[in-house]
């Protein structure tokens, strides 16, 4: 009986081998005829195209739903107009006593011998609503900076002065702060949300999720982060990358890949919420603040 079982196994093994054999020489043959016809300049049989079908377009791989988002490249202007072009002031509207062109950025100068309280520049060249704005900013020696959007000119001037401004260069409106770390009050100020000229004032701190509505004051929703360490990623005496994001009653600011400050404003009334103007900030002395590179992608 054992040696019938074993006859059998050694059958059955010597079939399964042939079986396997005749497989490979299958491949083995099919790889040779289509070399061969290859060497008389044919190609395989495949699928043809329908008649006048496009060329197949190369895509990236669809996103899975569970792989990472692509990083956004901070100079990558695709859907962006340039509204500095580093060659001068076109379209920009300052008081030329402060405001200059200096190697290829636009500089604003306060000294001690002659101090700015607040001096602003003005982009002419349009008016946006939503938006996604970047440049490079950075602040010098002392002092405070900020850019201005969704802002107008010639209101009122609400803040003490020495002097009467010419409020055709005031700006009134949302302000993405930025400040010299003079101290540890300004060292904080940089990234947050700030309402300039109006008695709002700070409406979101640095590492604050904030909102407000008609009816309703601003009201901490979350944080992002502590203040206090999201200062390392301020670079003092050098070039910071600045994006604000203005879309509806939201508002976004990003600094150095970093988000600082969000703050949603759900009163269509409010002067956070009106199609205004872009421009830069200086305020006290000594100080120097240096922009470059500003791009918009304008939604309306």
């Amino acid at each position: 009986m054992k040696s019938l079982i074993k006859h059998w196994v050694r059958g059955a093994w010597r079939g399964r081998r042939a079986v396997a054999a005749a497989v490979l020489m299958t491949g083995l043959l099919s790889g040779v005829a289509m070399r061969a016809q290859a060497g008389q300049g044919q190609t395989p049989a495949k699928a043809q195209p329908a008649a006048n079908a496009a060329a197949p377009e190369t895509k990236k791989p669809a996103h899975t739903g569970f792989s990472q988002p692509d990083p956004i490249d901070f100079n990558d202007h695709t859907g962006y107009v340039a509204i500095f072009d580093g060659s001068s002031l076109k379209n920009w509207d300052g008081d030329p006593a402060v405001w200059r062109l200096e190697d290829g950025a636009i500089v604003g100068v306060s000294t001690e011998e002659k101090p700015v309280e607040n001096s602003y520049i003005v982009y002419r060249g349009l008016q946006a609503k939503d938006f996604d704005l970047k440049l490079e900013i950075k602040v010098e020696k002392g002092g405070g900076s900020g850019i201005q959007y969704r802002s107008q000119t010639g209101l009122p001037w609400n803040r003490p002065t020495k002097t009467p401004p010419n409020l055709n260069w005031m700006m009134t409106g949302p302000q993405a702060d930025y400040w010299y770390p003079v101290g540890p009050w300004a060292a904080e100020w940089t990234g947050q949300f700030y309402s300039e000229n109006t008695p709002l004032g700070i409406l979101a701190w640095r590492g604050q999720l904030v909102e407000s509505g008609p009816q309703q004051g601003p009201r901490l929703m979350a944080n992002i982060a502590d203040r206090t360490p999201l200062g390392g990623y301020v670079r003092v005496n050098d070039w910071n990358q600045y994006v604000v994001i203005a879309r509806g009653g939201t508002f976004i600011h990003i600094l150095n890949g970093q988000l600082m400050a969000v703050y949603i404003d759900d009163d269509p009334a409010s002067s956070n919420n009106q199609t205004g103007l872009i421009g830069i900030e200086i305020e006290s002395a000594p100080s120097k603040v240096s922009v470059r590179n500003v791009w918009i992608k304008k939604l309306n």
